[in-house]
């Protein structure tokens, strides 16, 4: 027996705590849009109820008062089964969880920001000898609500955290006006605007299998790399190396797994989608890709995008190999050398 609201507390906090540590590593653009977004979570506010810029700011100005008394806070370990668990011991933790249908996870972000989720299990399963956990209700959690992550060989899908970004992505595309954007394609795919949560629900159930495709990469890429590259990107925190590196991983696990089997299920909706999302750091990291998809939308022909993925699993192989050499030569002083691997125009 659990006391399931003692628990949700714990994590919760733990939650509050990361945030009071890290919120500064934001711009102040992105620090108010995800605040915004995170009142709306904890409010339990739908998606189409317009925010109160009034009440927004008093419980941004009481978070931070807050915040201030908890960023010298430890992390509190869990109470499970009368023990005290490491809040960071997931195996442990969901050891005892997922059998009464609950899922937890703990991982490092951007900037080695700790991230802290409880949820409610909806599928478990396994897939080329990783694990993969879907939640679909959130109970706990913290500013940045990563749709998907991967930690050793278990993969964490949080489908309410992928609604969300679904919807945000689709909220942007539609203040911007921009009639021709992959992400309009994308929502062409599943017959337009017509019903919004019917459209969020779709694209929910599709984006999901997409992201295990991509966290399944992941894992398949870290295999390829080695366990150094853990320690490379943990030295490497907060540095324009960082973004590099995560960059380069991102694209050998897409075309090792993600974008061949998009192809080949012929899932025009998720390919659309993808390259919505294919922009800043990773679109400049790898032209070729962008090219590709346009010439495929501009003669309806495949062929340039199935041969820019297959020669960048060579290729991004090759350019996480080499920054992991200049890792092995330099340690923490590498971080130029990787950035400059691809310096900015």
């Amino acid at each position: 027996m659990i006391n399931f609201g003692e628990l949700v507390n714990t994590v919760q906090n733990n939650c509050h705590i990361s945030d009071a540590r890290y919120a500064g590593n934001y711009t102040m653009c992105t620090f108010l849009m995800k605040m915004r977004e995170y009142y709306r979570w904890e409010n339990d506010l739908p998606f189409a109820s317009n925010l109160s810029n009034d009440e927004v700011g008093s419980w941004l100005v009481e978070r931070e008062q807050a915040w201030e008394q908890l960023e010298s806070r430890d992390y509190e370990p869990l109470p499970l089964d009368g023990e005290r668990l490491d809040p960071f011991d997931t195996e442990g933790i969901n050891g005892a969880l997922l059998p009464l249908g609950y899922v937890y996870s703990s991982g490092y972000g951007l900037f080695s920001k700790p991230h802290f989720f409880l949820g409610r299990l909806r599928e478990q399963e396994s897939r080329d000898g990783a694990t993969v956990l879907v939640s679909s209700c959130e109970y706990a959690r913290d500013l940045v609500a990563p749709p998907a992550m991967s930690r050793d060989n278990t993969i964490f899908i949080r489908q309410e955290s992928v609604r969300r970004f679904l919807w945000e992505r689709i909220e942007e595309w539609r203040w911007s006006r921009q009639k021709d954007a992959p992400i309009g394609r994308a929502v062409a795919c599943y017959g337009g605007l017509t019903d919004l949560d019917q459209l969020l629900e779709q694209m929910t159930e599709n984006e999901t299998r997409t992201m295990i495709l991509h966290e399944s990469g992941e894992v398949k890429a870290g295999r390829l790399l080695g366990e150094q590259w853990e320690q490379m990107l943990w030295a490497l925190s907060g540095d324009r190396a960082e973004f590099v590196i995560r960059a380069i991983r991102d694209h050998l696990a897409d075309c090792l797994l993600t974008l061949p089997q998009l192809l080949q299920d012929g899932n025009e909706a998720s390919l659309h989608f993808y390259f919505s999302n294919f922009t800043g750091l990773r679109k400049h990291l790898f032209p070729q890709l962008k090219q590709a998809y346009q010439a495929w939308l501009e003669t309806d022909n495949m062929s340039p995008l199935e041969q820019t993925i297959r020669e960048g699993r060579t290729l991004w192989l090759e350019h996480g190999r080499n920054a992991l050499a200049l890792f092995e030569q330099s340690g923490e002083k590498a971080g130029r050398a990787i950035a400059g691997m691809f310096p900015l125009e």
